[in-house]
């Protein structure tokens, strides 16, 4: 797997693998995702988008998350090619 450029977590399509690079923002939505193990090196896996974008679900150290669209925007994250 190659990694390319960095985009927000709510930008991924479906069936795409991700490395978390950073968080954005502060106060309760960052603490949150640090507290569900979102955090910078983990490995994600774009499971289900609702259609209009939210929520999304994720596969992040072996366990499904479901994250709403603002949670999914502060999350910086590089796009892994498979190939």
């Amino acid at each position: 797997m190659e990694e390319t450029n960095e985009l927000t977590l709510e930008k991924l399509a479906v069936g795409d693998y991700a490395t978390v690079v950073t968080i954005k923002g502060e106060g309760q939505v960052r603490r949150r995702l640090f507290d569900m193990g979102i955090t910078p090196g983990a490995e994600i896996y774009l499971r289900k988008k609702a259609p209009l974008g939210d929520p999304i679900e994720i596969n992040i150290r072996g366990y499904e998350l479901t994250l709403r669209k603002v949670e999914a925007n502060a999350v910086v994250v590089k796009r892994k090619v498979v190939k």
